[in-house]
């Protein structure tokens, strides 16, 4: 290979930054092609944006049917639930104030840190308690039947 250009030749011979641009452009090109199919490849990820769009279309539906049920329900019936949610709020704190005046502070601690421990675990939670009732369901069927 020489570094003179032939005379036959068409094109001029790139220069040494020339192929150093079209090396850095072909990595580019080659990362970008990895990462498309690197997502392509990621199911879980997938998964994910798909359960994040459904969840998404749902909540929009729901919003949805919440506004026409509430065009369909009477001022009045809409102003004595507001009423209602009013007076339980506050029934509520009061009783919340008062529960935490006259608990102790080991059983405060304990308490709280149970909480933190079920809102960690609230599939867990969620899992057990349907299996619970589940058990439940099943013994009375059981009860009934015999």
């Amino acid at each position: 290979m020489t570094d003179k250009p032939q005379k036959n030749d068409p094109t001029p011979t790139p220069t040494p930054d020339e192929l150093r641009e079209q090396v850095e452009g072909t990595r580019v090109e080659l990362g970008q092609t990895v990462e498309a199919l690197a997502a392509r490849a990621d199911i879980k990820a997938q998964a994910q944006q798909k359960a994040a769009k459904v969840k998404s279309q749902v909540q929009d539906k729901a919003a949805h049917a919440l506004h026409m049920a509430q065009d369909k329900t009477p001022e009045p019936v809409r102003e004595k639930a507001a009423q209602a949610k009013q007076q339980l709020a506050e029934t509520a704190q009061i009783l919340s104030d008062k529960i935490q005046h006259n608990t102790p502070e080991p059983v405060r601690d304990k308490a709280s840190w149970t909480a933190q421990a079920a809102r960690s675990n609230r599939n867990l939670l969620i899992g057990g308690a349907a299996a619970a009732l589940a058990v439940i369901i099943l013994a009375r069927r059981r009860r009934k039947s015999s």
